[in-house]
């Protein structure tokens, strides 16, 4: 006797293995794999603890902005703003704390400003029906003129009595992971509860698939708009505490074309651009591969100038993958 499931598995003339291979977030993950394994042959250096410590580590400052673009990707919209919250919200953590503030009022400072702007962006995409493509870019632009009107463009180095507590933040490590890590596993499992069980999250989904039928079902549409860009903002300001406290000091140029990488790694693992589709699990996976090829750049002697030629690539690589799987089921 069959069960439920396997009947809805024959009905649909799929098996879960065909299932899995048909997953854009699976191909990239086994890229990833097989990327790992050859530089750790091709290299001395790349299965060192210490590397594989700072690929980790550099791979979940992205990859938690990540986390909110592809929310914001699902929904079809997009976010350039990012690499510039990153650094106002550095900024401001820099100048809160050098004020003599403690790191809490530094680190709820910045992240109030990253949900301000967040608010903003998708109140005028929502409401006022602004294109994401315009806001953001926009955006882009006056959050970090903002930053270097707060610091005066000078870099904040001198993070007041809580220095040390935010260097052990960005910097330290917790059972020999580094925190940036751990904090990106938490909130890649938050967001995927978040996007696969909750009402919230099927409603994200249902605004990319098919708006018009979103709002047909009663779902509250500019609502869930202005929460998906406040939540990308959010990561970003997030980002930007743990950076900072990793990099012991903050300046303007913080963040800078961070959202090409971001965008990157969402589309990479699987969030496709016209909406309705992405995993938390694919935006990890998608920064990780990113990162280890930036990383095998470096280590095989490739001119760092050409990082970006491979970034772009992944991007308009990913889309064609999409596009054409979208060809073949048709």
């Amino acid at each position: 006797m069959t069960t439920l499931l396997d009947e809805s598995i024959d009905q649909r003339g799929h098996g879960p293995l065909a299932w899995l291979l048909s997953r854009q977030t699976f191909w990239v993950f086994v890229a990833a794999l097989v990327a790992v394994i050859a530089l750790s042959l091709a290299t001395d250096t790349f299965a060192t603890q210490n590397n594989l410590f700072n690929v980790t580590r550099n791979f979940a400052f992205v990859g938690i902005i990540a986390l909110g673009m592809t929310a914001v990707i699902i929904t079809g919209g997009i976010d350039l703003s990012v690499g510039s919250i990153v650094c106002l919200a550095g900024i401001v953590l820099g100048v809160v704390m050098n004020a003599g503030h403690s790191i809490w009022a530094g680190v709820g400072a910045a992240l109030l400003t990253s949900l301000a702007i967040g608010a903003l962006n998708g109140v005028l995409i929502a409401y006022v029906r602004m294109p994401p493509f315009v806001v953001t870019l926009g955006m882009l632009a006056i959050a970090r003129s903002l930053a270097m009107v707060a610091s005066n463009n000078r870099m904040v180095y001198d993070f007041g009595p809580d220095q040390a507590k935010l260097l052990a933040l960005g910097g330290g490590t917790t059972f020999g992971l580094a925190n940036p890590v751990i904090a990106l596993a938490v909130l890649a499992l938050i967001a995927g509860y978040l996007f696969r069980w909750t009402q919230w999250g099927r409603h994200v989904f249902a605004i990319g698939g098919n708006e018009q039928a979103a709002v047909r079902a009663g779902v509250h549409v500019n609502r869930i708009k202005v929460g998906v860009y406040m939540v990308s903002a959010l990561t970003a300001g997030i980002s930007a505490v743990l950076e900072v406290g990793w990099l012991g000091a903050v300046t303007t140029n913080l963040g800078q074309s961070m959202e090409l990488a971001v965008i990157a790694a969402a589309v990479i693992g699987g969030a496709n651009l016209s909406g309705g589709s992405g995993t938390a699990f694919g935006a990890v996976i998608g920064a990780a591969l990113i990162e280890v090829i930036r990383n095998s750049l470096l280590l095989l002697g490739v001119d760092a100038f050409w990082q970006g030629t491979f970034v772009g690539s992944f991007i308009v690589l990913a889309v064609m993958f999409d596009k054409l799987k979208g060809s073949l089921s048709d």
